[in-house]
């Protein structure tokens, strides 16, 4: 277990040198200091010494109740206990100080797989799928994701920013302080340029982290009718284009019966390893074609959707340290009956992230704490698992080593909410109890 001196030390000079204080709040860490998902913790670690179960209790969502937090440039200085920082409040300014009143503060939470940048409009399918469609039938028929490619090839970088500003807003608003941004609505160097130029854009005007991934290999385009290993070929070939010029963080496929072969998806992750990119992967939504094996052996950041998962892919992504990513907005809008393996990635103790998958057709969804409501309802997670979803792990399958949890030496992106206890952010549906947001040691209401 990591020292963790700084965190309870009361010495002046250091309790009179933060940019900003919190008090009177309480914690849901997310941190194995304070005892969040411990057990665990120690059988990674290789550590199960008597002595180190006696250190450190076991605690729901790691919880700290009447604490302080120090923030200084940035980044979470010193946590414990309020009384602790109560003596040295008169050496601070009044802007400086936040006062919680009793209210909870979690990491930001972390919106890890979204199709947010795109153009136009796919009520249409709604409707089509309600009256019996499936979702390779609307494929099939020049619809899906082919229908957005079209619009998003036809709008100006000015009109897809201000679509998917109003996107990336709602989000925000819901406490989000880190997101993922995947291209592949272009399906051709110019668009997949401007989509993640727009994520890039977005990121710098609102001051949130903007994790982007390249995924040109989402679905084969019309000029490319059946030569889809010549299109393979484009997207491995646009791929350095688009890192050289810094769009790029990420690398995604869909591997899937209506999309590409792992072979083909192989294709794209050598060329992502030879440029030092890590690799996710969509897989396993709607058949198991070892898509999840394939990324956990280019040790990818995750594996994502996952219904029809296996055992033995669980396993390797546990060799692997790969996230599973559930994205139950998708299952609800399609009306999906195969639930995700969830004993099975409890059993092989997989990270499990929960994410919006917010995109035009098949999960329009802008509230994260509704997907975290629907972790629970639809895949029977536990509160603290989908609150875990949506910080720790979730910034484990962004590569995100600095967030997603609140312990000194992260960075001080932090929501407060007015909630009796953190399981409320998972049962409440439609009420947005959030106080305030921090970014980067900076307030903000978003």
């Amino acid at each position: 277990m990591t020292n963790t001196t700084n965190q309870t030390t009361t010495d002046t000079s250091t309790m009179t040198s933060f940019d900003r204080i919190i008090t009177n709040a309480n914690l849901a860490t997310f941190s194995a200091h304070y005892g969040f998902d411990v057990h665990t913790n120690r059988k990674e670690s290789g550590k199960s010494t008597s002595a180190d179960s006696t250190s450190i209790k076991s605690k729901p969502y790691g919880q700290l109740e009447n604490a302080a937090i120090g923030i200084k440039e940035g980044t979470i200085a010193w946590i414990g206990s309020n009384d602790q920082m109560t003596p040295h409040l008169s050496h601070y300014q009044a802007e400086q100080i936040q006062d919680a009143n009793g209210g909870w503060l979690t990491p930001g939470l972390i919106d890890c797989h979204t199709h947010l940048v795109y153009a136009g409009n796919r009520s249409n399918e709604f409707e089509a799928r309600l009256h019996g469609a499936s979702y390779q039938d609307i494929a099939a028929q020049g619809g899906g994701i082919v229908a957005t490619v079209s619009a998003t090839r036809a709008a100006s970088i000015e009109e897809i920013f201000a679509q998917s500003e109003k996107r990336l807003l709602a989000l925000i608003k819901e406490g989000v302080t880190s997101i993922e941004i995947k291209s592949g609505y272009g399906l051709d160097l110019d668009t997949e340029r401007k989509m993640l130029t727009v994520a890039r854009q977005l990121g710098d005007k609102y001051d949130i982290h903007v994790s982007t991934t390249y995924l040109a290999a989402h679905a084969l385009p019309p000029e490319y009718k059946d030569r889809a290993d010549d299109y393979i070929e484009q997207v491995c070939e646009w791929l350095p284009i688009l890192h050289k010029e810094g769009l790029v963080d990420a690398v995604d496929g869909f591997c899937e019966n209506i999309a590409f072969s792992s072979e083909q998806i192989r294709r794209v992750f050598e060329v992502a390893r030879s440029l030092d990119l890590p690799v996710k992967l969509h897989s396993e939504q709607l058949s198991d074609i070892g898509g999840s094996a394939l990324v956990a052996e280019y040790q990818g950041l995750s594996s994502d959707h996952l219904e029809h998962l296996s055992e033995t892919d669980i396993e390797k992504m546990a060799a692997s340290n790969t996230v599973a990513v559930l994205l139950p907005g998708a299952f609800y809008t399609l009306r999906d009956t195969k639930l995700p393996p969830i004993a099975a990635l409890r059993k092989h103790q997989v990270a499990i992230a929960i994410s919006t998958d917010c995109n035009p057709g098949t999960s329009p969804l802008t509230s994260l704490l509704l997907a975290m409501n629907m972790g629970c309802t639809l895949f029977y997670l536990t509160p603290e698992e989908v609150l875990a979803g949506a910080t720790i792990n979730a910034a484990q399958a962004l590569g995100l080593s600095k967030k997603g949890r609140i312990e000194v030496g992260c960075d001080a992106d932090l929501a407060l909410w007015d909630i009796t206890r953190p399981a409320d952010l998972c049962y409440q549906i439609g009420l947005n109890p959030i106080e305030d947001i921090m970014r980067q040691g900076q307030w903000s209401k978003g």
